[in-house]
């Protein structure tokens, strides 16, 4: 087998493993992440017109994800079925930032995972290229 073959062997071998010791994330990890980044967040969250504490938020996205866990298949259907909008009320669900600032829940909790994700595949990228060096 010639030596540039082994090398491409080598590498494919090595960065295959690097996929494995850094797996995609799953729907359980990214659902715990944006519940972490609710609670976390020192936000105000409004349904139907009332303020709610992080907490608060956080046990009703949770309520309404095991009623929603069948129909759950990725992050981006639990921001959607459990954290968008009123099902009384039709109203979306609205986060005020300690800048005062409101935007809706799920806009908002779509634009952490997107963070997140880039994060996470950017720390997969340097630990695939660390292995190639």
């Amino acid at each position: 087998m010639p030596a540039s073959v082994r090398i491409f062997a080598l590498a494919f071998t090595l960065l295959a493993s690097a996929q494995l010791a850094f797996p995609g994330e799953s729907l359980d990890d990214a659902i715990a992440y944006l519940l972490n980044y609710v609670s976390t967040s020192h936000a105000t969250f409004l349904r139907n017109g009332t303020s709610h504490t992080p907490a608060e938020a956080v046990a009703h996205i949770k309520a309404k994800y095991e009623h929603f866990k069948p129909q759950i298949k990725t992050p981006e259907d639990f921001i959607r079925l459990s954290a968008s909008k009123s099902l009384l009320t039709g109203q979306p669900y609205l986060v005020r930032t300690r800048d005062g600032k409101e935007t809706h829940l799920d806009e908002w909790l779509t634009a952490a995972l997107k963070q997140h994700r880039a994060e996470h595949h950017s720390l997969r990228c340097d630990a695939s290229r660390s292995v190639l060096l």
